[in-house]
């Protein structure tokens, strides 16, 4: 093959000086039939054969291609890679060329078996208010100073293009209606039609073509805001790429560095606030902002209900021995005269409260996960202080204590030093009741002042938390015309001596 220096050369010889074909094949060692190609036309460089003879791969041919049709019927993940064509040969037949050659003739068979194609894709013009798509990701955050893993739930307007993502502990149905029931919200509306994968918790049963058969659950909730679910072709993520690409966005560009907040629901304002400067973001290949679209959108979405759905969950239980109620392999606690007695129990995605009767007796965040404690050491206070031994090893005493103010523990060792450890512990106790009266903030003020006095008793402590509370009657006289009172009567002192 000619370089562009040697056709040049070539030409000029010819051309210019009158050199011959034999003489300018001679200088150049170039055959005189290349150096009429060149003298006849332009430079074309390297032309690719229309045929690609293989030499040495040529008796392991029909081996590849029974290979390669043969994952026809196996998972894609389990297929043959060129690699894995090449060291089968070399191992099992002896092959002696190069890898390259395998490469380029097993990238050629898949095109022409039709194996493994690449996937081609229609170009969308989604209609403004019709559609949008739904899907979970993961993602991690540090909240309240703990590494947690959190799930990313996604809602995507396929017209405008405008999305809602928040974070919630789980995936759970509950979360899928709450992640709904605030997206409507965010939106102003419901659009009509809400494209998902064959999600678990709205899916029960897949069944032939786009038919599926639904939660029973799922289906009251789609009922009340009236949109049609449509589900993906199993396998078939892609169907809803729109979405899909939301979710490795939001985990790229809001969850980067990895956010750090004092609760979910902090974190959650956060990605709302990011949610609403993404309408000042124009799309590729749109001609208008996110939201000058999404103004045009609104008038085409169903209006919400006006209530919203009640996503709460009943539960009946009875409170065990360790004055707790397990749901769902957790336990909470309720104060410990309600032990033995049965409850009912309503769960929300982020808590739970619990009744006895019409009386609400507890209230609790969630729990995720299995064998997890959610304990109110303000219901054990009284029996612990029946059972003064057992406040050092107590559950909720001793998860109370990792997390208490440092002047609490100062005065638990007052107590114990000045009235011993026994009498210490119950009268300490009785400080750690006033929690249950009094606002928490105005107790650990309390505490702090009666540490800083070398206070040692709780009547000490609940005077100086009264004294703090009780309004000052702060009210003072007005001193006009003070002249004009009348001069006291004294003369009434005598006479009560005398009665005396």
């Amino acid at each position: 093959m000619l370089t562009v220096d040697q056709y040049e050369y070539i030409r000029i010889a010819h051309r210019v000086y009158g050199k011959g074909i034999r003489q300018i094949a001679r200088d150049t060692g170039h055959s005189r039939n290349t150096i009429k190609k060149a003298l006849r036309g332009e430079y074309s460089g390297y032309k690719s054969r229309e045929y690609q003879p293989y030499p040495v791969l040529s008796p392991h041919i029909h081996i590849i291609d029974r290979w390669l049709k043969g994952d026809k019927e196996r998972p894609k993940k389990q297929r043959h890679t060129a690699v894995r064509v090449y060291n089968r040969l070399r191992y099992e037949h002896e092959y002696e060329g190069s890898e390259s050659t395998v490469r380029r003739y097993v990238r050629d068979a898949r095109i022409r078996l039709g194996i493994d194609m690449p996937d081609v894709f229609i170009p969308l013009d989604p209609q403004l208010g019709l559609e949008a798509e739904v899907d979970w990701g993961t993602c991690h955050a540090i909240l309240a100073g703990e590494y947690v893993k959190l799930k990313l739930f996604c809602m995507r307007s396929k017209g405008s293009g405008k999305h809602f993502v928040q974070c919630f502990p789980c995936e759970r149905q509950q979360a899928l209606f709450e992640g709904h029931i605030l997206a409507f919200s965010f939106f102003g509306g419901v659009l009509p039609v809400l494209i998902y994968d064959n999600l678990t918790t709205a899916v029960q049963k897949i069944l032939r073509g786009k038919e599926r058969k639904l939660q029973e659950s799922f289906e009251k909730f789609r009922a009340y805001y009236n949109f049609t679910p449509r589900f993906c072709n199993p396998g078939q993520g892609h169907e809803k790429g729109g979405v899909e690409g939301l979710v490795g966005y939001a985990r790229r560009n809001y969850m980067v560095p990895v956010p750090e907040a004092d609760s979910l629901e902090q974190l959650n304002r956060h990605l709302l606030e990011q949610c609403i400067a993404y309408g000042d973001h124009r799309m590729a290949g749109r001609e208008k902002m996110v939201n000058e679209l999404y103004e045009e959108e609104k008038q085409h979405l169903l209006p919400p209900p006006q209530v919203p759905f009640s996503n709460v969950e009943p539960r009946s239980g009875k409170v065990d021995k360790y004055s707790t109620v397990i749901i769902d392999k957790n336990r909470y606690s309720v104060p410990t005269r309600y032990a033995g007695l049965k409850v009912q129990v309503i769960l929300k995605v982020d808590h739970v409260d619990i009744y006895h009767g019409s009386s609400k007796i507890a209230s609790h965040p969630r729990l995720y996960g299995n064998n997890k404690w959610q304990l109110n050491p303000l219901h054990y206070l009284e029996l612990i202080s029946r059972r003064p031994q057992a406040f050092e090893s107590a559950r909720p005493i001793r998860q109370w204590r990792e997390v208490w103010p440092e002047c609490l523990e100062r005065l638990f060792k007052r107590f114990c030093q000045k009235q011993g450890h026994t009498r210490g512990t119950k009268d300490f106790i009785k400080v750690l009741m006033l929690f249950k009266e009094h606002d928490e903030a105005d107790v650990i003020n309390a505490v702090e002042d009666a540490v800083a006095s070398n206070v040692s008793s709780s009547e000490a402590v609940a005077h100086i938390l009264l004294n703090a509370i009780t309004p000052k009657d702060t009210s003072v006289l007005p001193l006009d015309n003070w002249q004009t009172l009348p001069s006291p009567d004294l003369s009434v002192y005598g006479q009560i001596g005398g009665a005396v």
